[in-house]
């Protein structure tokens, strides 16, 4: 009877992996509501929270070194924003606006202590301007730097630190 428990188990756990294998197959493309109240277009199915970082990463390798240009959105030049849509784009989660003021605005509010891979990572660099990051955990965030372009900062320098101001989870259920 035991040895029937574990099968069925097993039987469930495969079947499970084939139902998820079909829905990516199918390439579904739900609009998920945002804890903000704003609607997203989901990019990929929910449920792969474990493996965002390394989307994150392997985003951040295609872009990294890339020059800061504002306004720009190529490879030849990025900002902080449409670094933040690319990145996204890429690990086919959300479909970010352009601009950080609008980024700012999505998703929910979340505090320092509880960031999570994926959360964007808010700074006030002066004061009109602000900039954007994703967090990947471990208290670094990947952005596009006026100094050195696409790079992964530490939140916990001092520059980043004197001038953080918020973060957003953009990222629930994925």
């Amino acid at each position: 009877m035991f040895s029937i428990h574990i099968f069925s188990l097993r039987t469930l756990f495969f079947i499970a992996l084939l139902s998820a294998h079909s829905a990516l197959a199918m390439n579904i493309s739900p609009k998920i509501t945002t804890l903000g109240g704003s609607t997203a277009t989901m990019l990929s199915t929910p449920g792969h929270k474990s493996s965002l970082k390394s989307k994150l990463m392997k985003q951040y390798a295609k872009w990294e070194g890339t020059p800061y240009q504002l306004g720009g959105h190529q490879r030849r030049g990025i900002d902080c924003s449409a670094l933040m849509q690319e990145i996204f784009r890429g690990t086919k989660t959300i479909r970010l606006p352009r601009t950080t003021r609008e980024q700012k605005q999505e998703g929910r509010h979340v505090r320092k202590r509880a960031l999570r891979p994926g959360d964007l990572v808010f700074f006030k660099t002066s004061a009109r301007t602000r900039h954007v990051g994703v967090y990947i955990g471990n208290d670094e965030f990947i952005h596009a730097s006026q100094k050195v372009g696409v790079t992964i900062s530490s939140l916990n320098n001092q520059y980043w630190e004197t001038r953080y101001e918020t973060a957003r989870r953009v990222t629930d259920g994925v």
